[in-house]
């Protein structure tokens, strides 16, 4: 079991390096000719070396975390650590809390070198970086309590479903998930969003003119729609859509408001309402609700199998080293899981880029999706094959094909 699982991890690192490597190679080949012409010769260089640096940084992580949890398991870390945590209570469920915290706890600190070095370094050196290191720290450690609360309260509660239930525990469990889910999507930008950033009016009136005379010639009701303090952090420009019902809102960031023209910013507001019109967001709700279910029958039915934990190489089989064991051995699932979810959201992302050129003005958007691209440094040449498994966007050039068409 510990050969397997270790045989995962490896194939996993090995399948992102052969996909990055390929991704690489083929910026440098000619371009689409849709896309050509966007960058100057200038930034076509800065991107490309942007690229390159991200992918190196990105495998070298890769490559540091993947052999730390081989030695972990073969060294006899987990073991360690596992009857270190055993001897603070019989509570399996306290035991899980310690385990876990311990094992997450030390990732997060061996991170924290790592999104500094892509922060303050690799952003940096591209002009991207607009963030301060005491704001660096204090979204750190919000995320650390954050994810400390939610994850320390249902890693509980699953142990404590284990304990009464047995194999049974997961439907209940499933349950919950799903409450979650549902109070997430819905409540994202009004709870959670606010705790990393400022959520406002946006000033401009005559923005907000264009934007609501569209919003009337759609029939769609819009009752939230802010602009999002993005450019604290980073110059990159974005938008996004989310909840369900009157709390269905959509975020511009301000970086995208200043730099797209009253056009460009309502052709994305446009594609935005696509998603919603749509009801995008509404299957990908469902889509995670169905996945999150085969996931959790398929844990009820291992977690009590011994040989998931034989797998960390522990001495004492616990429901927490099976936890982990499982989600190593399931990642070449998720990984064809999340390939077909790119699948379906490509899709949706043609159809709301139809949706924006049908009601609005796919040229006003193109040139929107342009200016994007030039101020992420985006790829504009990515390989098929890491866009199959990585992409939940189509490529710009073939977005622009598509809109054109």
């Amino acid at each position: 079991m510990v050969t397997l699982v270790i045989s995962v991890l490896v194939g996993n690192l090995i399948l992102q390096i052969v996909l990055g490597i390929l991704n690489q190679k083929n910026m440098l080949k000619p371009w689409p000719k849709e896309v050509r012409g966007i960058y100057t010769i200038a930034q076509v260089k800065r991107a490309v070396e942007y690229s390159k640096e991200n992918f190196q940084f990105s495998i070298t992580s890769k490559f540091v975390s993947t052999i730390l949890m081989i030695l972990m398991i073969t060294e006899g870390g987990f073991n360690l650590v596992n009857n270190w945590a055993i001897t603070f209570s019989e509570n399996e469920s306290v035991q899980a809390l310690f385990f876990m915290g311990t094992i997450i706890g030390a990732n997060q600190i061996i991170a924290i070198p790592f999104s500094y070095y892509s922060t303050f370094v690799i952003e940096e050196k591209f002009g991207f970086n607009t963030t301060t290191k005491k704001l660096f720290i204090i979204d750190t450690i919000k995320g650390l309590l954050l994810g400390g609360l939610i994850g320390g309260g249902l890693l509980y509660l699953l142990g404590f479903l284990i304990e009464i239930m047995g194999s049974d525990f997961w439907l209940i469990f499933w349950g919950v998930i799903v409450v979650i889910m549902v109070f997430v999507n819905t409540f994202y930008t009004s709870l959670l969003l606010p705790i990393f950033n400022k959520l406002s009016e946006i000033k401009d009136e005559e923005l907000k003119s264009c934007i609501y005379e569209y919003c009337q010639k759609v029939g769609y009701k819009l009752s939230n729609l802010f602009q999002m303090d993005g450019s604290k952090r980073s110059k990159k420009a974005n938008a996004f859509f989310s909840g369900m019902g009157p709390k269905k809102t959509i975020v511009l960031y301000d970086t995208l408001i200043e730099g797209q023209s009253k056009e460009e910013i309502v052709a994305v507001l446009a594609h935005e309402i696509g998603h919603y019109k749509k009801k995008h967001t509404l299957f990908n709700l469902i889509f995670g609700i169905v996945q999150m279910f085969l996931i959790l029958f398929l844990l009820g039915w291992a977690i009590n199998q011994e040989e998931l934990s034989l797998g960390l190489d522990v001495e004492v089989s616990t429901f927490y080293t099976g936890l982990i064991a499982f989600f190593i051995l399931l990642s070449p699932i998720t990984i064809l899981i999340g390939v077909f979810q790119n699948i379906i959201s490509r899709k949706m992302e043609y159809q709301a880029d139809a949706y924006a050129r049908d009601t609005y003005d796919g040229e006003k958007l193109i040139d929107a999706l342009k200016k994007l691209s030039v101020d992420n440094l985006s790829n504009l040449n990515p390989h098929p094959a890491y866009v199959f498994v990585n992409y939940s966007h189509p490529p710009i050039h073939e977005r622009i094909k598509a809109i054109r068409n």
